[in-house]
């Protein structure tokens, strides 16, 4: 029984682990420290050809934002059981995809959370100074030394937009150097502090000196900064973009600026954004002095890095290691603790009636207990853990459970 076990279980040193995109070396440490020592590192995105045939033999990847894992590339992926995203979007990833194909993908919503706020903390009091524009003459040999619109953060009006893990961050930080903050959310949050909620996003943007925006990109946040908004804001107020390239219409922020209605803004995100660093970066707003414009890197410091490629790594393993779900963004969650002394099979299909009907008969027709039983369900999949305390046949059950027409994907832990 030993040696049949040994020859099913899948050898973790097999297991073809490829990081992309410099991801820290703290993830290439994980995995090698929990037995997954075939990982492979590049630090460029792939695109189109490469990144298909990269992915056909390939267990894990892991990927940050510029490589784009589409319904396409997915197709080619037949060994795929994971995909780990080191960033806190995900939507690089076709999501519906990788579920229809079995494959959980994961993220980190809360390891940059730090390094995002302190950014936007820094561009409230830069542009509020008027630090931008200063900057840009004095390079040019000009000495732009006066105080007008120059002014402190202090007692002034901050619109947080999105009060979710960075939002609320940049709440605290801001009260904490006497600003005002209001919030709107499409949910019900609960406010931190003094922080005040705004029963509209037009409400926000009336009242605010300086408006952020910490939303994800969905149909309800594309385009959700245009002219109209803009002319809502104040006169010589300011917006900050640190979430997604695709929320606010630069043509018209250019506009608000040209006419003197916005005091500045500062941009890290865009709607079309450089593949490498070597690539030209092209934007409307590239002429104005009091804009800041920075290379998406509201998340990019050492510490968000270390921390993300410890989070998204974590969750990777023990998905391969024990089969828990948790923090997978288009997956249904289980939370599993480390199977000790029992045969444990994990069972992904397609959520059709009689399912689960058809995986139970496996078991008891070889009269099998079932030590435990997980199930999850959405409208699209079923995700069932089996713990079985006999360790016999693992080899013919998975066959049988692999042949059952609605599986999706079947393996088993011993």
């Amino acid at each position: 029984m030993n040696q049949q076990t040994k020859q099913l279980s899948f050898p973790k040193e097999k297991i073809k682990v490829l990081l992309l995109e410099g991801i820290h070396e703290n993830a290439i440490n994980y995995f090698r420290k929990y037995g997954y020592t075939n990982v492979e590192c590049l630090k460029h995105a792939l695109h189109d050809e490469h990144l298909i045939d990269k992915i056909k033999d390939v267990h894990i990847i892991g990927i940050r934002s510029r490589t784009n894992l589409t319904k396409e590339v997915l197709k080619y992926a037949k060994k795929l059981i994971a995909i780990g995203c080191f960033s806190i979007g995900t939507n690089q990833v076709d999501l519906l995809a990788a579920k229809l194909k079995g494959i959980p993908v994961f993220n980190a919503p809360f390891s940059n959370t730090r390094s995002v706020a302190e950014l936007v903390i820094s561009e409230c009091i830069f542009l509020i100074r008027g630090i931008p524009e200063k900057n840009f003459y004095a390079h040019q040999g000009r000495w732009l030394k006066e105080a007008k619109n120059s002014f402190e953060v202090r007692g002034k009006n901050i619109g947080i937009v999105g009060y979710g893990h960075i939002g609320s961050q940049v709440s605290i930080l801001a009260e904490s150097l006497g600003m005002n903050v209001f919030y709107y959310d499409i949910e019900k949050k609960l406010s931190l502090g003094n922080a005040k909620a705004c029963s509209s996003l037009d409400e926000l943007l009336q009242v605010s000196d300086i408006v952020t925006l910490h939303v994800p990109e969905t149909e309800l946040t594309k385009n959700m900064i245009t002219k109209r908004e803009l002319n809502l804001m104040k006169k010589g107020s300011y917006l900050i973009n640190t979430s997604r390239g695709s929320v606010v219409n630069l043509n018209d922020l250019a506009e608000a600026i040209e006419n003197k209605h916005l005091n500045g803004a500062a941009i890290d995100v865009f709607p079309e954004e450089p593949v490498s660093n070597g690539d030209d970066f092209i934007c409307v707003l590239q002429k104005f002095p009091n804009v800041i414009l920075t290379p998406h890197i509201g998340g990019s410091t050492v510490e968000a890095q270390e921390n993300i490629a410890l989070e998204v790594s974590e969750k990777l393993v023990k998905y391969c290691d024990i089969g828990s779900t948790i923090g997978a963004t288009n997956f249904v969650e289980i939370s599993l603790a480390p199977n000790v002394d029992k045969q444990r099979y994990l069972h992904i299909h397609h959520n059709k009636p009689g399912v689960m009907n058809k995986i139970a008969k496996v078991f008891t027709a070889r009269k099998l207990n079932i030590g435990a039983q997980y199930l999850q369900t959405d409208p699209y999949i079923g995700y069932v853990i089996i713990d079985i305390d006999s360790k016999e046949h693992p080899k013919e059950i998975l066959k049988e459970l692999k042949a059952i027409p609605e599986t999706i994907k079947a393996r088993v832990l011993l």
